[in-house]
């Protein structure tokens, strides 16, 4: 599994505004209704019950929310990219301005742990963080990602 394989093309979002934390993943939530095909308000609500167990604020500006979903095959990504970081609970206490959500079977234990920790293993990477900050377009974020799990993968 690598990151390709959860991020659709059309599941990244740039250019995203949001005041706050709700909204950022009410944003989300609303990427993941477009291109995975559920119900928005289900998905904002399990992005929801899951941040009250704890913030999904990993620090360095990235949050990594997720939830499972009933209707769902596989785990899935969005990305959504905020042009203005957001206050989330992170653990260092800094805004969030990219967010990489999951959305997994609601049986899918091993796969959606396995997903998360492939994410929060990328997003630790300095490089991948600025290169996703400072690209121009879904495509080039999509291309990136492809590219940083496989070279990732070893």
């Amino acid at each position: 599994m690598t990151i390709g394989d959860l991020l659709d093309p059309g599941a990244v979002a740039l250019r995203v505004s949001a005041p706050g934390k709700r909204q950022a993943l009410s944003m989300v939530a609303d990427v993941a209704a477009r291109v995975l095909g559920v119900d928005a308000d289900v998905a904002l609500e399990g992005l929801i019950e899951r941040e009250a167990a704890g913030s999904t604020g990993v620090g360095e500006g990235v949050a990594i929310p997720h939830a499972r979903l009933d209707g769902l095959d596989r785990v899935r990504a969005v990305l959504v990219r905020l042009d203005t970081p957001v206050a989330f609970d992170a653990l260092d206490d800094k805004p969030v301005d990219l967010l990489v959500a999951l959305f997994a079977p609601r049986e899918a234990n091993a796969q959606h742990l396995r997903a998360l920790a492939r994410v929060a293993r990328m997003m630790r990477q300095p490089e991948t963080r600025s290169a996703l900050r400072q690209a121009r377009s879904a495509d080039a974020i999509h291309v990136l990602l492809t590219h940083e799990a496989t070279s990732t993968a070893a």
